[in-house]
């Protein structure tokens, strides 16, 4: 029986040796499945310098726009940094850059507005050190930079064109271009993946390169909820006060977040009282429709120029029949509410089409006395808070005198602008005949009686002694 015993046991050995052999070879044949680790997440940059403290309230805005092909000779972003006191003595407070990023080639046509790579600047226009640095002196000097953004559709050769799903398109699977704009292909914004990279390449400027908010190209094109999940995401961002400007007219870009909109049906009815011959009180009119919706604390955007209207259109020199009318023209978008707006080359009366699709260098040596008048029109209102916020009455009874008075506390300013290419007399309102003001740009008294011949193009502004 112990015999039997012992050698079954050896049998039992031999056999779990066996055994034990056999799965080593076989592990060292087919090793078990390992599970990769899961892929990094790719972080947001580190803050590049100090967020800048001083960017205004929106109705402290004083907007300059910045078209880099016409700027200046070098059409880049140095060329901005050299002319930077230039447009701080105008009295601006905030710049908006157009595109500064790489530009399509593939089905291109020149346009800025075709974005290659949403986290590059273009070589046309320098490096990130040059906006760094463009940025920096800006903010030493009190102003603000925000970059314009392009959320509606990217170029044909954009990286994000891999990933099709990512885009819009046709009943045959085709990629598709918006408004028939070819040289840009439509973002789909019912893809999660694509709106979680446009809001990370969003957050990558504020990061990199310390900007201070976004102009945002054709917003009307891009769903409210992404708008809301974008700005809520930015202002998450520690130590950021951001300007979020919308290129469009929906009511509720101000409920997403945005602090101002653009104001086209304001530039529209003053071009038809300027050149159709439309009632002045159309410009008024327009004024308080605009704003029937508006949020307290949010603003529209005023302007007598911008890079589509003067590329396509005209420049303001022919737009508003010469130097005096556009000048008259800027009066009204500057004091009747709203945030002012200049397009560069504006401020020296600038004649010429200015292209984004080319280099269209500004002359800034032309008509210094037009400049000079911006900055007093401008410190005007930087001094004045019945004009950069105060309540709002409009004078009827002339269709050639746009005239309205503003008041804040016991501040009242009355302005009153010829919109017609002749002399025209103007009988005043009660409130303004028989009584002694002065001159808000001369600060000499004025004694007014009952009526004022204004000559043609002029504009006057009282303030109350």
């Amino acid at each position: 029986m112990n015999y039997i015993m012992k050698k079954n046991r050896k049998l039992l050995l031999f056999i779990l040796m066996l055994s034990l052999t056999w799965a080593s070879c076989k592990n060292s044949e087919t090793p078990a499945p390992v599970t990769p680790p899961p892929a990094p997440v790719a972080k947001d940059p580190a803050q590049y310098g100090t967020p800048f403290s001083n960017v205004p309230n929106t109705e402290d805005v004083v907007m300059y726009e910045v078209n880099l092909r016409a700027f200046s000779s070098q059409g880049t972003l140095k060329g901005v940094h050299n002319r930077l006191d230039s447009i701080k003595n105008l009295g601006v407070n905030v710049i908006w850059l157009m595109p500064i990023y790489p530009m399509g080639e593939l089905k291109g046509v020149g346009s800025p507005y075709s974005v290659k790579n949403y986290k590059e600047v273009g070589s046309e226009y320098g490096t990130l050190e040059d906006l760094r640095t463009l940025v920096n002196e800006a903010h030493t000097k009190n102003m603000s930079v925000i970059l314009d953004w392009v959320g509606n559709h990217t170029s044909w050769d954009n990286p994000w064109i891999l990933n099709k799903t990512w885009y819009t398109t046709d009943a045959s699977g085709n990629i598709v271009s918006p408004n028939g704009w070819t040289d840009v292909a439509d973002l789909d914004y019912g893809n999660t993946a694509m709106k979680k990279e446009m809001i990370k390449a969003m957050k990558y400027w504020v990061l990199t390169a310390n900007v201070d908010g976004y102009r945002c190209d054709y917003a009307d094109g891009v769903p409210y909820d992404f708008w809301k999940q974008a700005i809520d995401t930015l202002k998450k961002i520690p130590n950021h006060k951001l300007v979020m400007f919308a290129e469009g007219t929906r009511t509720d870009h101000f409920t997403a977040g945005f602090n101002l909109t653009f104001g086209w049906n304001f530039f529209n009815a003053m071009k038809s009282v300027f050149n159709q011959n439309q009632p002045a009180n159309t410009i008024n009119n327009t004024n308080i429709a605009d704003y029937n919706n508006v949020p307290a604390g949010s603003h529209i955007l005023r302007f007598i120029s911008n890079h589509d209207d003067n590329a396509v259109d005209n420049a303001p020199f022919a737009t508003f029949k010469g130097n005096e009318g556009s000048l008259s023209a800027f009066v009204i978008s500057l004091y009747m509410g709203g945030v002012p707006l200049i397009y560069n080359g504006q401020e020296v009366g600038n004649p010429l089409k200015l292209s984004f699709f080319t280099r269209t260098p500004i002359d800034w040596t032309i008509n210094p006395a037009i400049t000079a008048q911006y900055k007093k029109l401008i410190s005007l209102k930087k001094t004045s808070s019945a004009l950069r916020n105060g309540t709002i009455v409009n004078y009827p009874g002339n269709t050639d005198i746009v005239a309205f008075k503003r008041t804040s506390g016991t501040e009242k300013v009355v302005v009153l602008v010829n919109v017609r290419d002749k002399a025209v007399n103007y009988t005043l309102d009660t409130s303004i005949a028989n009584k002694s003001w002065t001159n808000g740009l001369t600060g000499l008294a004025v004694n007014m009686g009952t009526e004022i011949t204004l000559a043609p193009f002029s504009y006057l502004i009282l303030k109350n002694n």
